[in-house]
């Protein structure tokens, strides 16, 4: 057992749309403009908030989901990637309260109890007035342990937020520090998976300046300060990780395929891996490589671009045909299909895997899995395990089934992913920090490969 003075906070919501990103990044941003270092963190497997997170502090921010990773391994992360930095801001997800099922498993709560940080709660305030200690008061007595010890206050003006500060503080035992008005031009836009990615706002440093300006003027940046540095002492085991040998793994990252977790990622390379970055859209040949990691994003809106980049789709093919290890998830495998499909038009993709995708009007099998192997695979022998989540609005011709699905609820269950010893290309989102011996696993594929070349 370890333990690390970590100066934290968590800037949490009673909902969706309250405006915690927006508010977190202004807070991010304006502790950065004073000097100070800060390690940014989100609550839940959410991908697209901690791109805006790394936009702001220049460093990249890291996901505690408690459900894949559970919670000796959340803290660890948390205390790992807090090494050097003065505070450590964790966002949380939806509601505060909100987890699985009806239950409050895996939301910001359990993350915030889990890694004993203050909670911050960021509470809409358009339209009320006392109403506001009410709801406070609630979320702050409706557990025990609720972590709850400030709140801010967003779309309300100065002289309101004066005139009943004092009252919603003696009536709720909340602490305010401070308010957001309503900032025109500052909202980011959404999409069907949640905020459009960091990477297509193109005024997104305005905006960022803007909140930053805002939280200098009306939050109490010193009082946040005082709160992170009176959280406990938290408590991990550590875990050593061994190198097994060096590999290069190809990794398509561009607007197409954005969707990683750094902390994923970094374990590959603490087991040995170079990462080549390549562009899917952009590039006209694959990096010489060991093994291909193929992410999530959003390939449906480039399917024309990726279609006309005719010489790396036929490289990835037949490197995949020779026994190319790949790890591909969510659009990195609709993107391995041999096509892309929308209304009337289809657009050839790789064709490593036989099969159509297309997007659908609702979400598909969503939510936090439970996935066991069927079969012995690139990642794992027939039986393990490891915790995941789907989460998007297309579907295939050919989901494969070389896992079993089954819902962190118990409601439902289905067969999932394309694998064989060289290949993982489902729907399913894993988080390799999950069960490390999944990536030990690719990692020693990658090392036969190399041999073999």
């Amino acid at each position: 057992m370890a333990t690390t003075k970590m100066p934290r906070v968590m800037i949490s919501a009673a909902g969706s749309g309250s405006g915690k990103t927006t508010i977190t990044c202004g807070i991010l941003k304006a502790l950065l403009n004073r000097g100070i270092k800060v390690a940014a963190f989100k609550s839940g497997p959410d991908y697209i908030d901690p791109m805006f997170h790394s936009r702001v502090i220049g460093a990249k921010s890291r996901n505690l989901d408690v459900f894949m990773l559970g919670k000796e391994t959340v803290k660890l992360l948390a205390a790992k990637n807090s090494v050097q930095v003065e505070v450590s801001v964790f966002e949380g997800a939806m509601g505060f309260y909100d987890g699985m099922g009806k239950t409050a498993e895996a939301s910001a709560y359990d993350l915030a109890r889990t890694c004993d940080v203050p909670v911050i709660l960021v509470v809409n305030g358009k339209g009320a007035a006392l109403s506001i200690a009410a709801q406070l008061k609630g979320f702050r007595e409706f557990r025990k342990d609720s972590h709850i010890v400030g709140a801010i206050l967003n779309n309300v003006n100065p002289m309101s937020y004066a005139y009943y500060k004092d009252v919603i503080e003696a009536e709720s035992g909340v602490k305010l520090l401070g308010y957001f008005p309503v900032l025109q031009d500052c909202n980011f836009e959404s999409r069907h998976l949640g905020l459009v990615t960091a990477e297509e706002i193109g005024n997104l440093q305005a905006i960022v300046d803007r909140l930053a300006a805002q939280a200098e003027k009306s939050l109490d940046l010193q009082g946040i300060l005082e709160i992170a540095k009176a959280a406990p002492v938290l408590n991990y085991n550590p875990q050593k990780i061994e190198p097994l040998g060096k590999v290069r793994l190809a990794l398509a990252q561009d607007k197409a395929f954005c969707f990683y977790y750094q902390d994923a990622l970094d374990l590959l390379t603490e087991l040995g891996a170079e990462l080549l970055p390549f562009s899917p859209i952009n590039d006209p040949h694959l990096p010489e490589c060991d093994g291909l990691v193929l992410g999530g994003g959003y390939p449906e809106l480039y399917a024309q671009q990726l279609a006309d980049n005719i010489g790396l789709r036929l490289e990835i093919k037949e490197a995949l045909a020779k026994g190319l290890p790949c790890f591909a998830e969510c659009g990195g495998f609709m993107y391995l299909l041999e096509r892309y499909a929308e209304g009337d038009t289809s657009y050839p993709w790789v064709g490593a895997l036989p099969g159509e995708t297309h997007m659908t009007a609702r979400l598909n099998r969503f939510g936090y899995v439970t996935l066991t192997a069927q079969q012995d695979n690139l990642l794992c022998k027939a039986g393990e395990q490891i915790n995941g989540h789907e989460f998007h609005y297309s579907d295939s011709s050919n989901n494969g089934a070389g896992f079993l699905a089954q819902k962190a609820s118990g409601k439902g269950e289905w067969y999932c992913a394309n694998v064989s010893s060289t290949l993982y290309a489902g729907y399913p989102h894993l988080h390799l920090w999950g069960n490390v011996n999944f990536a030990r696993s690719f990692v020693q594929a990658c090392l036969a490969y190399a041999g073999k070349k």
